[in-house]
């Protein structure tokens, strides 16, 4: 079975996971995410995520095929992702960005402290080199879907953080797309707090929880048939 085809299934576990993992401070009246909760949200909606894109595979394959760009040939994918991982990091040496290599995929992860002021959704001017690198890398590689993630810590409530992360996620992906990354390749999604990858309860773990991820993924010719 598709991967794509469980997306409907996602916000409902999502929510019923995070129903379970929250715990409100009796203080601040604050919600967060307990230290139980955050191993099974991971599997509820994180595995998912290392699976498929945002919107599914058909949709996204209707664009890039409007838009004129071609696949990777299957026995090339291999090379193809390491070439572009090769240089993105290079591109990024000596910057936070932490690359990651997941099967053929590769993940970007940007710490929000150095993409983005407290509670704002406007890339800081001092990133903005960085990110013209990765651009300049995944416009020449352009076989290949982006997904950009917004994240956020456990401070404030659900609802803010939902939108602050959708807000950071749209900003990365249209300040690509300015530096010339097809906007048909492109897709956006915010998790909130509902996806942390260290403990909201330290100053430390909030900071890598405050994250934006950027997702690349070859086109197959499997996807344009």
């Amino acid at each position: 079975m598709r991967l794509s085809a469980k997306w409907p299934l996602v916000p409902a576990i999502a929510a019923l996971t995070l129903t379970s993992a929250c715990v409100t401070d009796p203080v601040t009246g604050e919600q967060r995410i307990s230290k139980a909760g955050i191993g099974a949200l991971g599997g509820a909606v994180g595995g998912y995520l290392l699976g498929d894109l945002v919107g599914g595979r058909r949709d996204r394959t209707e664009k890039i095929v409007g838009a004129g760009i071609g696949a990777v040939a299957g026995a090339g994918i291999g090379a193809y992702m390491d070439r572009q991982e090769r240089e993105i990091r290079e591109r990024t040496a000596g910057t936070d960005v932490e690359v990651i290599r997941r099967g053929d995929d590769l993940i970007l992860q940007m710490p929000a402290g150095i993409t983005f002021a407290t509670d704002s959704a406007n890339v800081q001017p001092q990133f903005r080199p960085t990110l013209d690198q990765v651009a300049d890398v995944l416009d020449r590689y352009n076989q290949t879907f982006v997904d950009v993630y917004g994240h956020t810590d456990s401070t404030g409530s659900a609802q803010y953080n939902q939108t602050l992360s959708e807000r950071r996620a749209a900003a990365v992906a249209d300040y690509l797309t300015s530096r010339g990354v097809e906007s048909a390749r492109l897709a956006t999604r915010g998790f909130g707090l509902t996806q942390p990858i260290a403990s909201n309860d330290t100053p430390e773990g909030r900071a890598e929880n405050r994250r934006v991820e950027i997702k690349v993924v070859p086109v197959r010719e499997s996807d344009l048939r």
